[in-house]
């Protein structure tokens, strides 16, 4: 029985994959194997000694301590994709949001009283207009699953013309992406050609604060920003003076801080891209099934701190090794195995930066005496068994 602690109210759909068979789950759990959370701080969280993996359903995974998670062999897992069309929708809406600046022509338009409402309309109404972004150009920084569906709806349902970025885009994306979308390698050619610019890309030391000062400078007067990733990527104190001079017309973003609430013509959205019943529910169940999977037979699968190994149901004995990725290591164990006399029928090992995971099918259960031998290898983090 695997016990699973949940840090967030979550869809009830997870008892799909978490059986009750094989699952106890409870948010006051004290060991569990594996945790289920959404948004929940864990930077100050003990961390048990029992815990084998954490699943986030969402994509973002800065609430959790990875680096100590990576020493100490624990799976971090996130659900890339799973939010993509309710992300998606919410920054097409943006478009319109932040260009023809809708939020304020409705603020306006609750002040209004009278009988001559409709007048007052007609009268001050002009004051709200803004363009239409059929033949505009949006550039899409950042193409994985929410932005490919932003860059095909742009160019296929509301005619504009869309430059995409993204030098890591994967396969799958790549194959998802229409034609009628144009790459571009350069990110100045976005900044100096875009009307609309918006971000879909991961906050990390390379991309903090990427639209900076100098960034702006080189857009076109009047852009408008989209940002519908991190609040960190741009950079707030450059940012408002852009909107105070019009450099850049209008911000939207789904994270509100309290420098973006002051600054004009901006739309502050509370967050809500993934807050959808589908969303919640794709991610809750992406999750699950990344969390089953890990624990029940060892398959790696959308973890951001370990190398992906996908893995059928185990043949025999299957022996899951988390070691420091380090010259040596996968012949140390094999010499271990060896050394007793069990063969190896099959063999994965792969990594990740510093760390790596090799995963063992073997003839017969490795006693207490190899596993003990095992652990004492210099570099070896974690070891499960699978029979």
């Amino acid at each position: 029985m695997y016990k699973i602690q949940t840090l967030n109210k979550i869809s009830d759909i997870i008892h799909k994959q978490l059986t009750a068979e094989n699952y106890l789950i409870a948010a006051e759990e004290p060991v569990p194997d594996g945790i289920l959370v959404r948004s929940a701080d864990m930077h100050q969280m003990e961390l048990p000694e029992s815990l084998l993996a954490i699943a986030r359903a969402g994509a973002g995974t800065n609430n959790i301590p990875i680096d100590e998670c990576t020493k100490r062999g624990i799976a971090v897992f996130n659900t890339p994709g799973a939010n993509a069309n309710a992300v998606a929708e919410l920054v097409i809406c943006g478009l319109m949001l932040g260009g023809r600046n809708i939020i304020g022509g409705v603020d306006w338009a609750r002040t209004l009283t009278g009988a001559d409402v409709a007048k007052q309309v007609e009268k001050g109404k002009g004051q709200f207009a803004g363009p239409e972004v059929r033949g505009k150009t949006l550039g899409v920084i950042g193409l994985g699953a929410i932005g490919v569906i932003v860059a095909n709806a742009a160019v296929q349902g509301l005619g504009m013309n869309v430059l995409g970025y993204d030098p890591f885009m994967s396969v799958e994306n790549a194959w998802a992406l229409t034609r009628r979308v144009n790459h571009t390698n350069s990110l100045n050619e976005i900044y100096q050609t875009a009307d609309y610019i918006t971000l879909h890309l991961p906050l990390n030391d390379n991309t903090r604060g990427m639209i900076d000062a100098n960034v702006l400078m080189q857009m076109k007067d009047g852009v408008h920003i989209l940002n519908f990733s991190r609040a960190e990527l741009v950079d707030q104190d450059a940012l408002a003076e852009a909107l105070e001079s019009g450099k850049v017309a209008s911000y939207v973003t789904d994270f509100p801080t309290e420098k973006v609430l002051a600054m004009k013509n901006t739309v502050a959205i509370p967050h809500l891209g993934a807050s959808t019943p589908e969303s919640e529910e794709n991610c809750a169940d992406m999750a699950a099934t990344e969390l089953r999977d890990y624990l029940e037979y060892g398959q790696i699968r959308n973890s951001v701190n370990l190398p992906e190994i996908i893995l059928g149901r185990p043949e025999g004995v299957r022996v899951q090794i988390i070691h420091k990725n380090e010259p040596g290591m996968v012949s140390a164990i094999a010499a271990a195995i060896g050394a007793r006399k069990i063969n190896i029928n099959n063999m994965v090992n792969k990594s990740r930066k510093e760390i790596a995971v090799t995963v063992l099918e073997i003839e017969r259960l490795p006693d207490q005496f190899l596993n003990n031998e095992l652990m004492a290898l210099p570099g070896v983090i974690r070891i499960r068994t699978f029979a």
